[in-house]
């Protein structure tokens, strides 16, 4: 479902995308908040912390900060001069080094600010607020405290991410006690938390269990991740019925919450679309892609920086396109354009439109800088097309590709791969790195002892390199070499092949553009969604938990929809025990 697109959600009206929702609430329901009551000044001064800053900066421009009366944005850890006159707005993290920071800065006989409106990305504990009011001199200067439980980056229109970056590390690390790995989980639900609260929308929250979670078994860390994310989740958003106003009592919509151990290979293997390519080929930094235009005065090509977001409307439509696919339609835009432009036909001459090619098109659209301005996006977007698919044939991904989705479907095996480092030689480093690390995802006993040692050495791979192959194993149960596995996840489509085939060929097998075929399982998970074909994948529903503690290492209640063989599917409440 579309974000606050159902038909309970407590928006209602007309549609907006989750990045309008985060923008809106930080520009309307804090910076505008401000304005009113007990607020003076017309000019504000916004503070914020290094996490905060990024938020803001993912949802909003500087130009929207000014327009809700903001004059000054700050560090909240850098020295700052004293503005007694003006009110200052603080977004921040509800961390003990934060409140002590603002209480710094309004407590005592000189504050730095008039008014002081504290807004906190996520829930702040009981005992920073007591201490905030411990200090009677900072009371009367707090014009608003409150919580905007907004901690996570909208990334776009429809996505988000809750910067737990090294995350990786510290959940399926060796260290099964890892103090790190509890407060990144907790961390993480209290962020995904806040996405509901902005969304106010109240999910049944789905997670996939261990599949080893009973009283008789030991159960590790690493089973318990979707488990506990989910169970902190549940736990955050339930609070919100008692302190969001008109956050919804009952359910809207449905979250459902995996870990990496379901698919090992789609983060490494290369993707054919459109923004894959991009993200995959071009020195990009997020969404910020640097490219050589022609300088104004005559001189040398000028470095010109372009975000590829979604007010881009060529990236928009095709971003998610096939690379193939992608050319054609920018070479059919181009060609367009230059069809129906009188003087873009003068400049062709007798040429035929339809006999252009992308890389003629484009000298043709550098020649006509009186039309730049109308063809600014589509002459940047033929350029990275052309740049794309030159490293394409330069770096022979072609071959990868095809040689990465064999693997995949069952069509190649380890002798395959063999063959492709030994008679590709100077492939990168990364390429044989990603190629190696799909083959460990498929047959992980290939990689046990000095057979693992081999086929990196014939792929002249560091120490290292090896490292991030065998530590694959840590993203699902130990490998059995006598069984087709993929971590703890495995799916058999043909038993009887010598080759495994960790996907199975959709639409018939017919592929509409070459190196297509690969898909993603979350993809397969969320197109079959129904509870029957849920169940196949091991997914559990946590549809209620009574007296729940996130880390509690007791065995806890939990009421929850069970389906499948062991249940009538007719919504009968069964109880559970599960391990944490």
């Amino acid at each position: 479902m579309s974000f606050s697109d159902s038909d309970s959600s407590s928006y209602g009206g007309d549609y907006k995308n989750f990045r309008q929702i985060s923008r809106d609430r930080l520009l309307h329901e804090m910076l505008r908040s401000a304005k009113t009551g007990d607020s003076k000044s017309t000019w504000k001064v916004l503070i914020m912390d290094k996490l905060t800053v990024k938020i803001m900066s993912y949802s909003c421009k500087m130009a929207d900060i000014t327009d809700e009366g903001v004059s000054l944005v700050e560090d909240i850890y850098r020295r700052r001069q004293p503005l007694p006159s003006m009110d200052a707005i603080y977004f921040i993290q509800p961390s003990r080094e934060n409140v002590i920071m603002f209480l710094s800065d309004m407590s005592g006989r000189s504050p730095l600010y008039r008014k002081a409106f504290v807004f906190f990305s996520s829930p702040i504990s009981k005992e920073l607020v007591t201490h905030i009011k411990r200090d009677s001199t900072v009371l009367p200067r707090i014009a608003a405290l409150k919580e905007m439980n907004l901690e996570y980056f909208a990334i776009d229109s429809q996505g988000f991410t809750t910067n737990n970056e090294k995350a990786l590390e510290e959940l399926f690390c060796d260290d099964e006690s890892s103090q790190k790995g509890v407060a990144c989980l907790n961390e993480m639900a209290i962020r995904v938390g806040t996405v509901f609260a902005s969304l106010r929308e109240f999910p049944f929250v789905r997670y996939r269990a261990a599949k080893s979670l009973d009283a008789t078994t030991m159960t590790t860390f690493r089973d318990l991740i979707p488990t506990k994310v989910a169970a902190g989740v549940y736990d955050c958003i339930t609070k919100y019925k008692k302190t969001i106003p008109d956050f919804p009592q009952s359910e809207t919509c449905e979250l459902l919450i995996l870990d990496r151990s379901i698919d090992q290979i789609a983060p490494v293997i290369h993707e054919w679309t459109y923004d894959a390519m991009c993200r995959d080929l071009l020195s990009m930094e997020g969404n910020k892609y640097v490219h050589e235009v022609p300088s104004k005065v005559g001189g040398p090509p000028e470095k010109k920086e372009v975000l590829l977001e979604d007010h881009d409307p060529v990236w928009l439509e095709l971003r998610h396109a096939h690379i193939a696919d992608a050319s054609e339609r920018l070479h059919e835009k181009m060609t367009n354009f230059v069809s129906k432009n009188k003087a873009a036909q003068i400049h062709q001459g007798s040429r035929n439109s339809s006999e252009l090619s992308t890389r003629d098109l484009q000298k043709m659209v550098q020649a006509l800088p009186q039309y730049s301005e109308q063809i600014d996006k589509l002459s940047l977007h033929v350029e990275i097309a052309v740049k794309l698919n030159k490293f394409i044939k330069e770096q022979g991904l072609r071959e990868l590709g095809q040689i990465e989705q064999d693997l995949v479907f069952g069509d190649a095996g380890t002798k395959e791969v063999i063959k492709f480092l030994t008679t590709n030689e100077d492939a990168s480093r990364e390429n044989k790195l990603r190629l190696l690390m799909i083959l460990a995802a498929i047959y992980p006993e290939k990689f046990e002892g000095e057979k693992g040692q081999n086929l990196m050495k014939l792929a002249k791979l560091p120490p290292e390199d090896m490292s991030a192959v065998t530590n694959m194993r840590l993203l699902g149960a130990a490998p059995d070499s006598k069984k087709s596995s993929l971590g703890s996840f495995s799916l058999k489509f043909d038993i009887h092949k010598k080759k495994r085939a960790v996907r199975k060929q959709q639409n018939g097998g017919e592929e509409t553009w070459q190196l297509s075929r690969f898909y993603p399982m979350i993809e397969v998970m969320a197109d079959e969604g129904t509870v029957l074909q849920i169940q196949r994948y091991d997914i559990d529903f946590l549809a209620f938990i009574q007296s729940i503690s996130l880390f509690s290492r007791d065995l806890l209640e939990v009421v929850g929809l069970k389906c499948g063989k062991k249940c009538d599917c007719t919504g009968n409440k069964k109880q559970s025990k599960f391990s944490l």
